[in-house]
């Protein structure tokens, strides 16, 4: 299944895309979010689908596309995780799990405007393939007790302010992450039966020149083994966001120009759809 939410920011309703239609899920839920993904609402959303039971919301083309997920209570990043954008950003792959954070509030629409913030010079793109959380984890006994907690991916882009998260980070990465605007996300939540994640092409593009292309098979750690280490240190709750990393092709190598206004990012993941994101001055 394909979901979304369609509205205003803030005022989105949820609904699941069958072909060129939306179908509304209100009359089952009142968001995508993780009370819905732990309540067993993909099934519930199947059965209801099923029987007929939700209307086609019919100005769903006219309405913005909001992330598919509401707000999550987490959003967990994965660093260098395939060895060639290690290498570009100067680092050895690595053999420990490299994890950051990025403030929740930053997952935005997929299509949203994302501002360049005030002083930044070098704001980057990245594009990501991400996990949806669907219940509680923590402590998984190995890898392959993963697929149980997945509710489904979605297209991510890891926005990024290179100089605040490298030469201003005191450390931590965080900083160069967590900008308004700078997660966005979709258009769908892709469910995990309807995907192998673990061999999907992503490629970004900005002003239509073709920047990454790559293979989540070239992941250095993979998607089962991402939700397996982290549920060893936190526990994941339904509906988190986790951003399992970028390949080589961001501005960072020094082989592209960083974001300035006008410019037009694009990403995809073979699956899950397509964004696309102009940047503006703050």
């Amino acid at each position: 299944m394909r979901f979304a939410r369609l509205g205003p920011a803030g005022a989105e309703n949820p609904v699941v895309i069958e072909g060129d239609r939306a179908l509304d899920l209100r009359p089952i839920t009142t968001d995508v979010d993780g009370a819905f993904l732990a309540g067993d609402g993909i099934a519930r959303a199947r059965t209801a689908l099923a029987a007929g039971d939700l209307p086609e919301l019919t100005d769903a083309a006219a309405l913005r596309v909001g992330s598919p997920i509401a707000r999550p209570s987490a959003v967990y990043c994965i660093g260098m995780n395939y060895a060639a954008h290690a290498a570009e950003s100067g680092s050895e792959p690595p053999t420990e799990l490299v994890m950051f954070m990025k403030s929740p509030n930053t997952v935005v629409g997929p299509f949203d405007d994302v501002a360049i913030p005030p002083g930044s010079a070098k704001t980057d793109w990245e594009v990501e393939l991400g996990i949806v959380i669907g219940r509680r984890t923590e402590r998984l006994v190995s890898p392959a007790a993963s697929a149980d907690h997945i509710a489904g991916y979605v297209v991510v882009n890891d926005v990024s302010e290179r100089d605040w998260q490298l030469a201003r980070s005191g450390g931590q990465w965080s900083k160069g992450k967590s900008a308004p605007g700078f997660c966005p996300t979709g258009p769908w939540l892709v469910t995990a039966d309807e995907l192998d994640p673990h061999d999907v092409r992503l490629r970004s593009f900005v002003n239509g020149e073709p920047r990454q292309d790559s293979r989540t098979s070239d992941l250095i750690f993979s998607i089962d083994t991402i939700v397996w280490q982290l549920s060893q240190y936190l526990t994941l709750e339904p509906g988190d966001l986790v951003l399992t990393g970028t390949p080589e092709g961001v501005a960072l190598s020094g082989r592209f120009p960083y974001l300035t206004a006008g410019d037009v990012v694009e990403l995809e993941v073979d699956g899950l759809g397509r964004q696309r994101q102009r940047y503006v001055a703050a």
